[in-house]
């Protein structure tokens, strides 16, 4: 093919790999594309897609020749879009020059993009777009081809060892040229100061373009992180992006948006409007997407800390740093850092109450361990204590400080609101005391914390304000501003850049989060005797099962209360695993926060005290009133989350309850067919036989008198008031309707025939033998038991 029929196919040939940007063609699917399903396809897509293989070849060739290729600027994240159509420049690089009216006059605006932002563009977007393709169920995202794809680009334009592997070139010993500026098509105002890039001042200084390989390197690898942090991360409300502003820029906006209303009488107001109208979208990131956001946020930390340390000897002032090194320096906080801030902080706050969140929380827990993926090897040792962090990473601690602290009070508030019973929940628990727990971490948090509290004696107010411009946006090259040396300096105007001069500090170990930790301590004491209850409670059920329980006929009182909980159907194995996880998680909580142990011994006490007469359940938290037992919103919290819970018993005519599984219909209505007749029939004799004072009347009593139900009903919320029926003796036959009595009478007379005992014999002998029974019970009952079957 020739270049022009290549250049002409080269969108379709896109869009039919990754699917259209509307998410109806879902292309070749690479996100459900799996070797062990599908090897061929997958070891062919692999090839196809590499960053030597045909596809990027193709990419390298129609760069060398400038084309240029239109993307629609509504597929963009939303907060670009809408700013975009504002006529506000996003402060992004990724952006500046490329925004264009079409040429045929239509209404939508189109970015002009090189080819090899065109690919990387559909190729982060899809991750997005395609939600509605056919996934299923098996398929594991962390093996799909998308995911190795990621993994793929980001060790190519991003390599943690050497540099980037220069492309391949049609011309012999040429280099492809990085993309001419280009002349805005549209007025726009930018969000960010218009900087110089530093790849254009690098390349300033050479002679040609093609002189230094280096400038290739820097710009492939820039564009392909600008892309998948602009596609994947920036993602949240228009107000949180004005937000993030600086105050300058904004009466700069504010001008501008003036000037252009005055001259045009209000109509780009108006669109204005109707962009954040258009804006109103919820963003809800998928499980998938994240994974794909902690592969970046792992490469990343793995690349910077690929950087070179500084040598020492004067000579090397003489030598600039490569591009690639410099890039290493400030790729994360001049790259990811505001994004992924913004990006948690929305997961946080919508993300639903359930185990999924452990993806979330794992991606959150990678950014706040860079030295995990530092080169340098821990000392063996011959005990496993755990890694103590260095002084060196101090300065990330407080450069990143909200990451750690606002975001662990956000997690402190979704725990609250969690069931510390399952063990999923359990362990996202000890994951974050785990990690917060490790030696040093937590009084370099605090000495960061101190840092940003410390007063402003030095600093001018001009200046701090001036700092404060938020540039974690754009380019890496952006120019430099001036060199900080202040610690509590850096801190300050990290937080502010973040959150904004008005924002209102909430210290991780001040007395509020304490509190908060302190609550989250009486829950795991809560949930850990619950899973004790419910360990005992499973015990106990295995323990009491029979012959029978194989015919799924398990004995179950008549009044008896709803006990079950997702943990019976997990297993005694994950309720120990609970157990572990929230003991690990208190101690690990003590650690951090200092919590006194007497606090701690007082609080399990406490969580013990409401527990029943057997000691085995506990009741929700309540206060008795005249009108009975009424919940607190802390035992309505209990019951929503499952922690507490009352006996739920049948308060009626015991012969009128629900026909149980465990029992046969037809003999139910039967057999209360026959007592009601009986009892009808004898109803004054059996009176008269009960009000005796004697044997006889102890006897009759024991068996015929119906149960009281407020004997029953000790730790129920019910009304004192209420009126309790008095049924009077009477006689209950309905027992003979347990599938449990039939099978276990059946079993005797089976038996009873291999001793040539006949069925009149065999029922004479359980008369005999249940009414000796009743004799004992009736001398050994202390006052009047009530019969129960």
């Amino acid at each position: 093919f020739s270049l022009k029929e290549l250049h002409g196919i080269f969108p379709w040939l896109v869009e039919s790999i990754f699917g259209s940007l509307d998410g109806i063609m879902i292309g070749w699917n690479l996100r459900c594309l799996q070797g062990r399903t599908n090897p061929t396809e997958y070891s062919v897509a692999l090839d196809f897609l590499d960053p030597s293989g045909p596809m990027m070849k193709l990419v390298y060739k129609l760069q060398a020749e400038e084309y240029r290729y239109d993307f629609p600027v509504s597929y963009l994240p939303g907060p670009v879009k809408a700013s975009i159509q504002e006529q506000v420049l996003p402060e992004c690089s990724l952006y500046h020059n490329k925004v264009q009216f079409p040429s045929s006059g239509g209404l939508g605006l189109n970015l002009a993009l090189n080819p090899f932002e065109y690919y990387m563009f559909y190729f982060a977007i899809s991750l997005i777009t395609q939600k509605n393709s056919p996934i299923t169920y098996h398929v594991s995202p962390s093996n799909s081809a998308y995911f190795i794809l990621v993994d793929t680009y980001l060790k190519c334009f991003l390599p943690t060892e050497g540099s980037v592997l220069p492309p391949p070139s049609s011309n012999p010993g040429g280099a492809i040229p990085s993309p001419t500026p280009r002349s805005p098509a549209v007025p726009f105002t930018s969000y960010g100061m218009h900087h110089t890039s530093l790849l254009k001042r690098h390349i300033a200084h050479q002679p040609s373009v093609n002189a230094d390989p280096a400038s290739q390197e820097i710009w492939r690898s820039e564009t392909l992180l600008q892309i998948f942090v602009e596609m994947w991360l920036h993602h949240y409300s228009l107000e949180m992006y004005q937000k993030m502003q600086s105050p300058h820029v904004k009466l700069e906006v504010l001008h501008y948006r003036l000037s252009i209303s005055s001259k045009h009488h209000g109509s780009p107001a108006q669109s204005g409007y109707q962009a954040l109208h258009a804006y109103q979208e919820s963003f809800k990131p998928t499980e998938e997407h994240v994974l794909v956001v902690r592969l970046l946020v792992k490469h990343l930390h793995a690349f910077s800390n690929s950087l070179k340390p500084e040598p020492l000897s004067p000579s090397a002032h003489s030598h600039t740093a490569s591009p690639l090194e410099e890039f290493k320096r400030v790729v994360i906080p001049r790259f990811v850092q505001q994004k992924l801030y913004i990006f948690l902080q929305h997961c946080f706050g919508h993300w639903p109450l359930d185990a999924s969140f452990r993806a979330v929380l794992e991606m959150w827990l990678s950014y706040l361990q860079p030295w995990r993926y530092a080169p340098e090897k821990p000392p063996q040792s011959a005990e496993p204590l755990p890694r103590s962090v260095s002084e060196k990473w101090a300065a990330f601690i407080q450069e990143n400080l909200l990451m750690y602290t606002k975001l662990f009070v956000g997690f402190l508030n979704r725990a609250l609101r969690t069931d510390l019973v399952s063990p999923k929940n359990a362990l996202m628990v000890f994951r974050v005391a785990k990690v917060f727990a490790q030696p040093n971490l937590a009084e370099m948090i605090l000495k960061g914390e101190q840092l940003f509290l410390e007063p402003e004696l030095v600093i001018p107010h001009r200046q701090h304000r001036l700092f404060m411009t938020p540039t974690l946006g754009g380019s890496f090259f952006s120019s430099w501003p001036p060199t900080i040396t202040d610690a509590s300096f850096k801190v300050k105007s990290h937080v502010y850049s973040l959150e904004g001069q008005d924002f209102q500090y909430k210290q991780m170990f001040g007395t509020e989060v304490r509190n908060l930790v302190l609550k989250l301590a009486q829950l795991i004491c809560q949930a850990q005797q619950t899973a004790k209850s419910i360990s005992d409670h499973s015990a106990e059920t295995l323990a009491s099962q029979s012959f029978f329980s194989w015919f799924r006929f398990t004995p179950s009182d008549m009044n008896g209360s709803y006990t079950g909980n997702d943990l019976d159907e997990i297993g005694q194995d994950s309720i120990k695993k609970t157990d572990e996880y929230l003991e690990k998680a208190l101690e690990y909580l003590c650690q951090i926060f200092k919590l006194n142990e007497a606090q701690l011994t007082q609080m399990m006490l406490k969580c013990g005290t409401a527990q029943d007469e057997n000691g085995k359940k506990q009741l929700p938290d309540c206060i008795e009133s005249e009108d009975g037992l009424i919940l607190t919103p802390l035992g309505r919290y209990q019951i929503i989350n499952g922690l507490r819970r009352f006996e739920v018993q049948y308060q009626g005519d015991t012969e009128l309850q629900p026909i149980r599984s465990y029992e046969n219909a037809t003999l139910v209505r039967l057999l209360f067919r026959l007592s009601s007749a009986l009892n009808q029939r004898f109803a004054d004799q059996m009176e008269v036989l009960c009000s005796r004072e004697d044997f006889i009347g102890r006897l009759c009593r024991y068996h015929l008198a119906n149960p009281h139900p407020a004997q029953k009903t000790k730790y129920v919320p019910m009304l004192k008031d209420r009126t309790s029926y008095n049924w009077g003796p009477r006689i209950s036959l309905r027992f003979l309707a347990s599938y449990r009595t039939l099978i276990s009478l059946l079993m005797i007379y089976f038996i009873a025939s291999w001793f040539c005992i006949g069925p009149v014999g065999c029922t004479f002998i359980i008369l005999f033998g249940y009414f000796l029974y009743a004799i004992l019970m009736t001398f050994f009952s202390e006052g009047w038991k009530p019969h129960q079957h």
